[in-house]
């Protein structure tokens, strides 16, 4: 373990910075406190610098530059996104590439479809691109993502050619799991086609959306990925197979040695199988000649998997799994005191939570409270019962019809029912507990929590000096991002369209005014992806939950566009809402239906709001000035919010045009000396008028626009205004997420770029 420890140390530092060897000074004197030998404490520290060279030289192989146009082969990941075919190629060199290619016609997304690309070499040519860049700090990152992969870069496929294909054992298996896929879809009714998949083969491209997210919120989606549980249980099924068969059992023990690698590729090949794998392999070999500890089993697939591929220690799979896998082990004692198999199943839960969930937080900044009772019933039930049905199913596939449309017959209903059952647990409130991502930190001190009430447990120490010491972090997680006294103005980066968070001093309110949205065009099916980009899920809702905000009081949509609207559905879904204020009338329009019936369906009120309506909070006032008709027409009818707070006054004005300022300016003529703008149009030439602009004299304007968007927002002669005026602005576009924090009158404002 010692070594394995050695050598993550290596690779963090390889990676990061040279300055993070200096942990290992820490893990030394941990060893000579430990009194472990001498010898084995030179063996660390030389082990931990020969894996910093070499990784540090996997590094360097990695910046170097990719010549084109170059023979590349496809490898086993990759998937169809509507007329785009995105996945991992490798060149001559062993290195990946993220790789994109369009395709021109319907016939060749056909021809693709249908056949294994795994090993298929083609002659690549094209444009190595930039990643695009982060939304924000809480939404998927595209840079980290290729490095936890291995990969150089993102190519864009513009011209490629067939040259053959690379053959392989691997190869061979995956040519088999490709066609298990298509047998799957072909003899399984369509709904459990995504389960067979991701049970069997590790595939989950057909697991529903809706049933995924109904799997998180219960905390089993682990369930779905192949892991130790399942490599166990195929590996006991097999085994008794075979010695029922009469087989010995040292004969059957080596032909399980092949059989495991072969069903690791079948499986995806995914850490957590992996992992699995390679400790089931060493404890046969063990029983063969040696014993074997499982903890240096652990450890030595460790070794073996990041030698390999040093990257995966970013993949956040590998993380969970060998932290979870570590929990169970070396917490033995602790699970040995119970012998009601109920007690025990929650304690087993109980300590891989415990160890994983600062892990959890970090990368998905919540976790599921029912998570702990529910996988009692969950990983028996998948484990021992769902699985092997699915083995019997394909099994019986192969099989006459008649007798594969009986057990189909008797089976989905089951699981419907069970489906249902899933649908209801996941429907009852307040499962997730969303403090927010943590900070490093606060991380350690989580952890430091962790190993103590281990060793609390393991001591049969007081159960109430134990809760009491889990509870202080959590209630440190909790609170920490809500002690703040400022008030917090953030424009989110959604691409092309407005989404800007309020929050109070300490968080008293929240609200949100726009959640973004894609404007759609019609397009031929084939090219249309069935699992379209949705901004309120992917851009909003992650931002609302990295920072801990768990309800919006008031989310106000200014106009009924797409780009101010469609997101709205899905924040609705995930984020709890007080009331929804909306522009008079806007409720007629066709964008609109989606959200005022998920509204109806939550009974959240709906609120018609126009000039005059205000409220306050504390010191901080909010007063619509626009629209003072009811007539709703479009841009022009745009709710218009000013916040006022002492000296400070911000102004959004939603996509309010020219004729709609001007009267504006005859109503308020007190308008002006404006702190900070949201400028109407996302920066349109028929917004921001030179008389709007020279009255209002912002301090700040902000342009919520995307980059390189095919409008030219903002447009050239409205830059020209502010400008000529030395006014500040600021393009979401070509910053990214900006948040202002307004204390003692002044403005202090943030963004990455």
């Amino acid at each position: 373990m010692y070594y394995a420890l050695s050598i993550l140390v290596a690779i963090i530092a390889a990676f990061e910075s040279v300055r993070l060897l200096f942990i290992l000074i820490l893990l030394v004197l941990f060893l000579i406190y430990k009194r472990l030998h001498f010898a084995h404490i030179i063996g660390v520290f030389i082990t931990c610098f020969v894996f910093y060279y070499y990784v540090s030289d996997e590094v360097r192989k990695l910046e170097m530059p990719l010549p084109l146009p170059e023979n590349l082969t496809w490898t086993h990941e990759y998937k169809f996104s509507g007329n785009k075919l995105r996945g991992f190629m490798e060149d001559s060199q062993g290195r990946k590439i993220y790789v994109v290619y369009t395709f021109t016609s319907e016939n060749e997304i056909e021809q693709y479809k249908h056949i294994s690309l795994a090993g298929e070499q083609f002659i690549v040519s094209g444009e190595l691109v930039e990643p695009n860049r982060q939304a924000h700090q809480y939404a998927f990152n595209m840079k980290k993502y290729l490095k936890s992969k291995g990969a150089i870069g993102t190519l864009e496929i513009s011209k490629w050619s067939y040259v053959g294909t690379k053959k392989s054992i691997a190869q061979k298996i995956n040519q088999q799991r490709f066609k298990l896929k298509m047998h799957i879809e072909q003899a399984f009714p369509e709904s459990l086609i995504g389960e067979a998949q991701a049970l069997l083969i590790g595939l989950q491209e057909q697991v529903d959306d809706e049933m995924t997210r109904a799997y998180q919120k219960l905390g089993i989606t682990h369930l779905f990925a192949i892991s130790g549980l399942h490599v166990a249980i195929v590996t006991l099924i097999f085994f008794q197979g075979l010695i029922r068969l009469r087989i010995r059992r040292e004969f059957a023990t080596l032909i399980l040695l092949v059989i495991l690698p072969i069903y690791g590729i079948l499986a995806g090949g995914a850490p957590s199988v992996w992992r699995a794998v390679t400790v089931v392999e060493l404890l046969l070999i063990s029983r063969l000649k040696w014993r074997l500890s499982v903890d240096d089993a652990l450890s030595i697939t460790f070794i073996l998997f990041v030698f390999i591929e040093p990257w995966s220690i970013f993949q956040i799979g590998f993380q969970l799994s060998y932290l979870a896998t570590a929990s169970l082990i070396y917490s033995g004692k602790i699970l040995q005191r119970f012998s009601s198999w109920l007690v025990q199943s929650f304690f087993i839960t109980f300590v891989c939570q415990l160890l994983v969930y600062p892990l959890l937080l970090f990368h998905f900044y919540e976790i599921s409270i029912s998570s702990f009772f529910v996988n009692i019933l969950f990983v028996p039930l998948f484990s021992f019962v769902i699985l092997p049905i699915n083995i019997l199913l394909l099994v019986a596939s192969f099989a006459p019809r008649l007798l594969s449309n009986l057990l189909f017959t008797l089976y989905e209903p089951i699981r419907e029912l069970l489906t249902n059952i899933i649908n209801f647990l996941q429907s009852l409130p307040y499962q997730m507990w969303n403090p927010g991502k943590p900070t490093v930190v606060l991380m350690i001190v989580a952890y430091l929590s962790i190993f103590i009430i281990f060793y609390m447990l393991e001591n049969e120490s007081k159960l109430i000096k134990t809760i009491l010491l889990l509870c202080i972090p959590l209630v440190i997680l909790h609170f920490s991002g809500k002690l703040f006294s400022d008030l917090k103005i953030t424009f989110i980066n959604v691409g092309q369209g407005d989404c800007i968070l309020v929050e109070l001093p300490r968080r008293k309110a929240v609200y949100m005014i726009d959640t973004g949205g894609l404007l759609r065009f019609d397009q031929d099916a084939w090219k249309v992806n069935n699992r379209p980009y949705e901004v309120g899920r992917q851009v909003v809702v992650p931002y609302l939950k990295g920072k801990g905000i768990t309800k919006i009081d008031k989310l106000i949509i200014t106009h009924a566009d797409a780009d101010h609207v469609e997101g709205a559905e899905e924040v609705l879904e995930e984020i709890r809402i007080g009331e929804i204020h909306i522009s008079p009338n806007s409720y007629h329009k066709d964008v609109m239906k989606d959200l005022l019936a998920e509204a109806k369906n939550q009974k959240v009120p709906v609120k018609e709001q126009m000039a005059s309506n205000s409220w306050k909070i504390d010191e901080i006032s909010f007063s619509y000035l626009w629209p003072v008709e009811t007539n709703y027409e479009g841009n022009n009818d745009s709710l218009v919010l000013l916040i006022t707070s002492g000296a400070f006054r911000g102004l959004f004005t939603g996509d309010l045009e020219k004729e709609g300022e001007e009267v504006m300016l005859r109503l308020y003529p007190y308008l002006k000396d404006i702190q900070l703008l949201k400028a109407g149009h996302h920066g349109s030439k028929t917004s921001s008028s030179e008389e709007f602009v020279s009255n209002l004299k912002p301090n700040l304007t902000i342009f919520s626009a995307g980059e390189n968007n095919r409008y030219g927002h903002p447009h050239n002669e409205v830059v020209e205004r502010f400008q000529k005026l030395n006014l500040n602005i600021l393009t979401t576009g070509e910053v990214g997420t900006i948040e202002v924090s307004v204390k003692d009158n002044q403005m202090d404002i943030s963004y990455p770029k």
